[in-house]
């Protein structure tokens, strides 16, 4: 488990900053869709890339053909070797049991300007929510651009994982329920609330870390339960949410029915008219089935949204609207096409 610092570029310095290589990726991106003459001459320029890799790999062999790891220097002094340097990340590696070992770390970091979010590396499907993906920082990124629009609303975060959407909009909202399932992720997602609560008492936003099944019709009411709702809270959501959010959530079929029946079960009984914000990332994988690189996880997405939107129902319509993700980029991630 990690505590990873997420900087915000807030200052007008710290954008323009990051302006050149996002207008350099840009352009590249628009030469080689146009086809034209600077596409022949980029794919000769990586051609020649290639080569001169090939020739390094090859200049890495020693005497009995085995590969010889060129590894990252300990130091910057090192001058024969300063084109392998590349910037150095430090993670904090979170012992249970050792809470006092971070309170340094924490005061460091007790700023506007950087989110602290615990979370995972690597995980079994089951605990995906316990990673940060990109569709949740494309989602922050779009909190953060329409700051307006979200200003003293109250929020529900559908499949919250490590909870950072939710901090992010809790910079700005009123309340915001981070929901989603598992007691070991809600208590991350908890912590990473508290961790960041400086961030939301400038606006004085609140987030409330609770558990949502979606493949269960009713709130977790159990009193025995760490993180069941109360009555005045299920109240609360029904008369006041007008905002309902998700990132990267649609990756198995079932969950994504049952995510749907979950969302128009909720929005069935809302008082206020509701605009959900769903973020996600197109993961194209080849399957043998089809012989092909398809995305059938995002095309079953893409069907229930349809349903949805035809759905006949004398009291809900469901209008379906597609967002350029053109906005500015207040976290630093990569912001791929499949965003």
């Amino acid at each position: 488990v990690f505590l990873s610092y997420f900087k915000l570029l807030w200052n007008i310095e710290d954008l323009a900053s990051d302006k050149p290589r996002r207008e350099a990726a840009t352009q590249r991106e628009h030469q080689y869709q146009s086809g034209d003459e600077l596409c022949d001459t980029g794919r000769n320029n990586l051609k020649k890339e290639k080569e001169i890799n090939i020739e390094g790999v090859e200049a890495l062999l020693d005497d009995d053909g085995d590969l010889e790891v060129v590894r990252r220097p300990r130091s910057a002094c090192d001058v024969e070797a300063q084109d392998l340097l590349r910037d150095r990340v430090y993670p904090v590696i979170l012992m249970k049991g050792k809470e006092d070992a971070f309170e340094d770390e924490e005061q460091e970091a007790t700023c506007n300007n950087v989110v602290k979010i615990e979370h995972t590396m690597a995980t079994p499907l089951e605990d995906v929510g316990k990673q940060v993906w990109r569709a949740a920082f494309l989602l922050a990124d779009y909190i953060l651009f329409k700051w307006d629009t979200f200003r003293c609303c109250s929020v529900l975060e559908l499949g919250g994982g490590t909870g950072i959407a939710s901090i992010i909009m809790g910079t700005v909202a009123k309340t915001v329920y981070c929901t989603d399932v598992g007691d070991d992720l809600l208590a991350m997602c908890e912590k990473n609330v508290a961790l960041n609560k400086h961030l939301m008492e400038l606006g004085r936003g609140e987030v409330k870390v609770k558990e949502l099944d979606w493949l269960k019709d009713e709130f977790c009411t159990d009193p025995d339960a760490p993180y069941s709702w109360s009555e005045e809270e299920i109240a609360d959501l029904h008369d006041h949410c007008t905002v309902i959010m998700a990132a990267d959530v649609f990756y198995d079929d079932d969950l994504t029915d049952a995510l749907f029946r979950t969302l128009y079960r909720i929005t069935h009984n809302l008082r206020n008219s509701c605009t959900v914000y769903l973020a996600l990332e197109k993961r194209l994988n080849f399957t043998l089935r089809h012989m092909d690189v398809t995305c059938e996880a995002y095309s079953h997405f893409r069907n229930t949204l349809n349903d949805l939107e035809n759905l006949q129902d004398r009291k809900m319509k469901y209008t379906v609207e597609p967002i350029k993700c053109d906005f500015c980029q207040f976290l630093i991630y990569e912001r791929i096409e499949q965003l």
